[in-house]
């Protein structure tokens, strides 16, 4: 017998020297504990607010979501999220690019910038916006007399959503830049490619599963922005009053099956959009595979 060869244990049983070590240590009590605190902290209160919701009954909970006022609150919040999202997939885009592509002075200190909106208290953002955008801010004074009135508006709500959702779009594409094989590139150069055909036929295919997963991220942000946003829309009924804030009258009105019916509604949506970004992750990991 070589000296490389390990011999079992004598009187170990077959079975156990079969078994293969785990990875994990204790991973039936971590697994455990995992799924415990998912149930208390995530189902629970997700099962108590669509068992309230369906304590109306179908015909009641339709009258509630289908309601004039809650129409549109549905367009008001849908609309000012495209339209925030859309500009953040560009500027979010850019931003990546800045950051994986150039070197500058104040680069870190801008790619620290980038999560500010993830650690500051979203009503502090939504403050701070109102002052900058209001008729006698430093940007509302000069876009005021142009006609363009973003305070107490749908552009202030899209304004306040494209805040706090940016960062989605520029972390998700960032770290996808920065693996890169810039060999790629300069075998297109070397082919005689422009600098926009290679981003366009190489660059670009390889962020474009990231830049929507991002992209669906911020939107599903925005969606269900609150803080930032109930201090510069105005919050009129049927104008500038989004789904949340009509869920939280809803509270204060004491209905609560309504407000839950309300808030079913969004958790449809925002499970809608966590599905298409799984789906979005998947299919960049099998890109990314068969891209020799």
């Amino acid at each position: 017998m070589s000296s490389s060869t390990v011999e079992p244990l004598a009187g170990t049983p077959a079975a156990a020297r079969r078994r293969p070590r785990s990875v994990l240590p204790g991973f039936g009590l971590t697994l455990g504990c995992t799924l415990l605190f998912l149930a208390l902290v995530v189902a629970l209160p997700l099962a108590a607010l669509l068992m309230k919701s369906a304590a109306l009954g179908w015909a009641d909970f339709l009258a509630v979501v289908g309601s004039p006022r809650a129409l549109a609150t549905y367009r008001v919040t849908v609309g000012a999220a495209l339209a925030a999202t859309l500009f953040n997939m560009a500027f979010g885009l850019l931003i990546a690019w800045i950051l994986v592509r150039y070197e500058f002075p104040g680069r870190r200190a801008l790619d620290a910038l980038v999560d500010l909106p993830f650690a500051l208290p979203t009503a502090v953002a939504g403050i701070a916006l109102t002052g900058l955008f209001a008729g006698n801010g430093w940007f509302g004074q000069f876009l005021e007399p142009l006609g363009i009135k973003v305070a107490h508006s749908v552009t202030g709500i899209a304004v306040a959503m494209a805040f706090t959702s940016v960062p989605f779009v520029v972390r998700t594409v960032q770290p996808v830049l920065e693996d890169m094989d810039p060999e790629l590139e300069e075998a297109a150069r070397s082919l005689g490619a422009t600098e926009r055909q290679v981003f366009a036929r190489v660059v670009f295919p390889v962020i474009l599963p990231a830049w929507l997963a991002g992209g669906s991220l911020a939107f599903a942000r925005s969606l269900g922005e609150f803080g930032a946003i109930i201090f510069i829309a105005g919050n009129l009924p049927f104008r500038t009053e989004i789904t949340a804030l009509l869920a939280f009258i809803r509270l204060e009105e004491f209905d609560y099956s309504g407000a839950a019916a309300i808030a079913t509604v969004m958790l449809l949506a925002a499970f809608l959009l966590l599905v298409l970004v799984n789906l979005l992750q998947a299919w960049q990991l099998r890109y990314l595979d068969k891209t020799p």
